[in-house]
């Protein structure tokens, strides 16, 4: 037998081993690859607005489905901008999500072209993976609660919220951590598995609620037409009148105490001014109390009527 033939019958045996496998094995390596930059580039295509043009102001394709809580009358740059994080956001879990299970893919077809048995692989992972799930529960709530809350729009940047233990201006976002700064400027990173509810004071409006405490033998009547008069008067001024989307309304006695009569005026404002119009307002009305002689209850009464100021 010559030399040739040796070769010959040698490499017709391990053609498998030399030539198909590894053709097998480059080929599902570039399926994989050509599959990966494909819905990549489909979610990029789904999470980002135009840059330029008329059309830069359109949503996202990935969020014009879901709810979106901003209204027109209040939309602005900050607006878009957290629309935009919460596309990138879930851009990044789906590029994330195709590219591990592509890798799944890949690494258990290359296994069965070498000849070796996945039945084991795939036992073997689903009691791992279920033990790290159970090791790792909180970790994944935190995952899940954080893709829910950015599916729902809770909260976005710049938002006032109330978590529970923590309450202020939500700094950042994320799929596992929110963080928010209170009055105080305390930073609080508040974990989305641990957020039992929400209270938002900065999605589509906010009402300005003021309380103004008169005395027990104050003209109530008299009262509540000189806070309406006073807030009426602030309210049609720059830069209150940019603040708010409706006309005062005065809801009348609040609250009746031995000491003193509580009355409630509301203001229907735009997110995060309430604050600012509450206090424009007490002062004004406070001013307007204090020239048409209505009485306030002590010791305020005193304090006013002493350095005529409605501070």
């Amino acid at each position: 037998m010559t030399v040739h033939n040796v070769a010959f019958e040698w490499t017709e045996t391990n053609r498998e081993w030399m030539i198909e496998n590894p053709i097998r094995i480059v080929l599902y390596v570039v399926v994989a690859l050509v599959l990966r930059f494909v819905l990549h580039r489909a979610i990029d295509r789904a999470t980002r607005r135009p840059a330029t043009g008329e059309s830069s102001s359109r949503k996202p394709a990935l969020l014009r489905h879901l709810r979106e809580r901003a209204p027109s009358a209040t939309r602005s740059a900050a607006v878009a901008e957290r629309r935009a994080q919460r596309a990138r956001t879930i851009g990044s879990v789906l590029k994330s999500t195709v590219s591990i299970i592509l890798l799944v893919w890949v690494v258990l077809s290359v296994l069965a072209v070498l000849g070796v048995n996945i039945a084991p692989f795939i036992a073997s992972a689903g009691i791992v993976g279920l033990a790290i799930g159970f090791g790792a529960q909180n970790l994944v709530r935190d995952f899940v609660s954080g893709v829910f809350m950015l599916l729902e729009d809770q909260y976005g940047v710049g938002d006032f919220v109330d978590l529970g233990e923590a309450s202020g201006e939500v700094e950042s976002v994320g799929l596992r951590v929110t963080t928010v700064r209170d009055v105080d400027g305390t930073l609080w990173y508040v974990r989305n598995g641990e957020i039992v509810r929400v209270g938002n004071m900065s999605q589509e409006y906010a009402v300005a609620r003021v309380d103004l405490p008169v005395a027990l033998s104050a003209d109530l009547d008299q009262a509540q037409e000189v806070a309406l008069e006073a807030a009426k008067e602030v309210v049609g001024r720059k830069p209150v009148s940019d603040d708010v989307l409706g006309e005062p309304e005065m809801l009348g006695v609040q609250e009746v105490s031995p000491h003193q009569v509580t009355l409630r005026m509301t203001v229907k404002t735009k997110p995060n001014t309430q604050w600012s119009t509450q206090r424009r307002l007490r002062s004004a009305i406070l001013l307007a109390f204090d020239e048409h002689g209505v009485a306030l209850p002590l010791p305020l009464g005193r304090l006013i009527g002493a350095n005529g100021q409605g501070e």
